[in-house]
């Protein structure tokens, strides 16, 4: 039979295993800091809020009755922006970062994208301090929000990090190659062939079949010790109905999207 996977049931169950097998958790802003120095097995754990802010809720209530804290990249736009629940969410203890695309919205004119990137910083700074940032893939652009530091450094803008360029190697600082990335992109645990931007080096991104076969390797002691999960709460369903819309929809998204790797991989 059939198991339903990407349930709030079984990411509490990953989390669960991920504990047990002696990782402790930090957020990107800790491992900025260097608070994660002298670990031995740790897991950065990261949440990009694309759509549905209360799911981000019901994720961060659940780490947070695990004393996990985690990081939430947060859009700046409606109908994301819910200035009440990433209240609730960073009082948790939780970091609220900036999920930007300001390169994107500015069709890539690069003193637009500065004016859009400090009018949203401004507006998430309001609601909760902003440490870190992190691009938003934005997959049905022709534009790549992480061109925007071509031009300018973030770190002028009292920002003390971004995943890709301060861990993946997006930049000119090397890539940390001792730390690994898991990532749901596709409502799955493999779907590198989906993604348009969400991309690191190969021999750093690990790759399962679901969130059973993870939680069996993390069971077993395959997992690497130094890795960064992100997760998109939107792909957890709390119920059957809300996992059959979810379910429906990413198919159909990753199929457009396999399109698009394909079509530029063509046109190259």
């Amino acid at each position: 039979m059939l198991k339903a996977d990407f349930t709030i049931k079984i990411y509490r169950e990953l989390l669960l295993t991920l504990q047990s097998a002696g990782y402790e958790f930090f957020t990107f802003a800790d491992w900025c800091e260097g608070k994660a120095a002298e670990v031995e097995k740790y897991i950065i754990l990261r949440h990009d809020i694309d759509k549905l802010p209360g799911h981000a809720l019901r994720i961060a209530r659940v780490e947070a009755a695990m004393k996990i804290q985690a990081t939430y990249y947060w859009l700046t736009r409606k109908p994301v922006f819910h200035p009440v629940v990433i209240r609730k969410i960073t009082s948790m203890g939780h970091e609220i970062g900036y999920h930007y695309r300001d390169w994107v919205d500015a069709h890539g004119n690069v003193e637009k994208a500065l004016e859009l990137f400090q009018l949203n910083m401004t507006k998430l700074g309001a609601v909760s301090e902003i440490k870190t940032i992190s691009m938003d893939g934005c997959p049905w652009s022709k534009y790549n929000n992480l061109d925007m530091w071509h031009h300018y450094d973030y770190r002028s803008f009292g920002i003390i990090g971004e995943p890709y360029f301060d861990i993946f190697g997006a930049g000119q600082k090397k890539t940390v190659k001792d730390v690994f990335y898991l990532t749901d992109t596709g409502r799955m645990w493999n779907g590198d062939r989906f993604s348009i931007r969400d991309k690191v080096a190969v021999n750093q991104l690990l790759s399962y079949k679901s969130t059973y076969e993870l939680i069996d390797a993390a069971g077993k002691g395959l997992l690497p010790n130094k890795i960064m999960i992100t997760t998109h709460p939107q792909r957890w369903s709390a119920h059957y109905v809300e996992w059959l819309y979810e379910f429906l929809m990413q198919g159909s998204k990753n199929l457009i999207k396999w399109l698009l790797v394909k079509f530029r991989f063509w046109c190259r």
